[in-house]
């Protein structure tokens, strides 16, 4: 009878865990569903301390007590910009407490572990060791400690076969040996296993790091989950497979976003998968605005500010599309504000955001929900793109990849063949981008040399700020 008050114990946390999860689904829940999965883990560890009690409390009290004091302060000052990197080392952390678990019970009685136990004691320590390497190289990226582009090494594929094959030989040494050659084995193995994942995680980069962030989610899951089966705790495998399932399912999401098979970008190839990537870029209808914003263009041409508010005036629809600028440049208040004012004046307004915009998934959205932009009014790519060629004005803030026509027009680019935000439909397009140099694909944007381009290069939110200020003085004016 214990044994099924127990297990009804359990499913009670991991429903809750699932509920808060099932949350994240939009900004408005995302808040209350980290609340409400943070009280399942607060149970779960409350239930793993109650059932196995407490040793060494003097040692393990203050260590609880100073890691959440760590973990609180770095995500009270971490910036949104930041945010990507600090998700790429979080992931790290959790590969660390797999492979040490699995370090730990492998180490201290691996005669009296079971087969299974045995083989998934050594699969998290595997899987928790590459995590945390390639977490790590995913953080540096992020961060601009590292290069951000791919880095490909020659033979990069036979490399990691052969730390592959070198990290089974250590596996089945340390399994058929015993005491102080056993743990030196293991360590090896952490340490080939960690090379692995330096060598799996250098050369991605650029569009597909998203990919490799929620691919990491996936697999610092698995890692716990198989940590689980060596110490018994259902809790740890229900938690660590739904971690693991719903990382497998952003990442699907993420390739299906960038028209791409995962096997394209964990081997580094380019090659898009057939469909949409094929696609020819259409040529935009001529709306009334556009018509205007065409006739009042010569008169104009010399000043790209007045081009831009002389197109936002006359527009009666505007599509703004944020990117990883608007974050850099801390506009998304700016942004937010210029939209109101849009609104006030009676204008369509509705933001346009790519899956992939960004350095994670949902990065955008976070930023655009802190800076109070109603949830409604944004739009994922499928629902939006269509509506591109019978819009007025396209404001793109900061972003460049995900609406470089390139991506459809061209072949052999990093960004070939993916879907993007087809702005370049528009009547005019409002660049708001620091300069006119590559995104971080690194290929050129021709939509920049397209005569209804209004090009306004320099810091975001300044030039956004400007804009404003423009419309404001237009409305006293009137």
């Amino acid at each position: 009878m214990g044994d099924w008050k127990n297990l009804l114990v359990e499913l009670a946390i991991i429903a809750i865990l699932i509920v808060g999860i099932a949350q994240f689904r939009s900004p408005r829940g995302a808040r209350r569903g980290n609340y409400v999965a943070a009280l399942a883990l607060a149970l779960a560890l409350a239930v793993v301390f109650i059932r196995e009690g407490l040793n060494l409390p003097a040692v393990v009290i203050p260590s609880l007590a100073a890691g959440a004091m760590v973990g609180w302060l770095v995500a009270a000052r971490v910036s949104m910009i930041q945010i990507p990197a600090l998700v790429a080392f979080q992931h790290g952390m959790g590969g660390v407490a797999a492979f040490l678990v699995a370090f730990v019970e492998l180490t201290r009685d691996s005669a009296g572990l079971s087969v299974t136990a045995t083989i998934s004691g050594y699969v998290g320590l595997i899987v928790g060791s590459a995590t945390f390497a390639g977490s790590m190289i995913a953080a540096g990226k992020l961060a601009n400690r590292l290069d951000q582009r791919p880095t490909v090494y020659r033979r990069h594929n036979a490399i990691l076969v052969l730390i592959l094959l070198v990290g089974t030989g250590l596996v089945l040494g340390a399994v058929f040996s015993a005491g102080a050659v056993q743990s030196a084995l293991i360590v090896a193995v952490i340490a080939s296993a960690m090379v692995l994942g330096v060598v799996f995680s250098i050369r991605i980069g650029g569009a597909d790091m998203p990919v490799l962030i929620s691919f990491l989610n996936a697999t610092a899951g698995l890692a716990a989950a198989f940590v689980g089966v060596v110490i018994e705790s259902r809790l740890l495998i229900a938690a660590g497979a739904t971690v693991c399932s719903s990382g497998s399912i952003l990442t699907y999401v993420m390739c299906t976003s960038m028209n791409r098979s995962l096997m394209n970008v964990l081997i580094g190839q380019r090659a898009a998968r057939g469909g949409r990537g094929a696609e020819v870029a259409k040529t935009a209808p001529a709306s009334a605005a556009a018509t205007s914003s065409a006739e009042a263009a010569p008169v104009a041409a010399a000043d790209p500010h007045r081009r831009a508010l002389d197109a936002l005036r006359a527009a009666r629809s505007v599509i703004i599309v944020p990117g990883y600028g608007m974050a850099q440049a801390h506009a998304q208040s700016e942004v937010a504000r210029l939209a109101g004012l849009l609104e006030k004046q009676g204008k369509q307004v509705r933001f346009a955001v790519h899956p992939v915009a960004g350095r994670m998934p949902g990065h955008m959205h976070v930023l655009l929900a802190e800076a109070e932009v109603e949830y409604d009014k944004l739009f994922e790519m499928k629902d939006i793109n269509d509506d591109f060629a019978d819009t007025d004005v396209v404001l793109v803030v900061g972003a460049c990849d995900v609406v470089n026509p390139a991506a459809i027009t061209r072949e052999g680019t990093p960004i070939s063949g993916m879907p993007i935000l087809r702005a370049h439909e528009a009547g005019t397009v409002i660049v708001c981008n620091l300069d006119e140099k590559p995104g971080y694909s690194g290929v050129d944007n021709p939509l920049y040399d397209d005569p209804k381009a209004v090009l306004l290069f320099g810091d975001a939110k300044a030039t956004i700020e400007g804009l404003t200020a423009g419309l404001e003085a237009v409305d006293v004016g009137d």
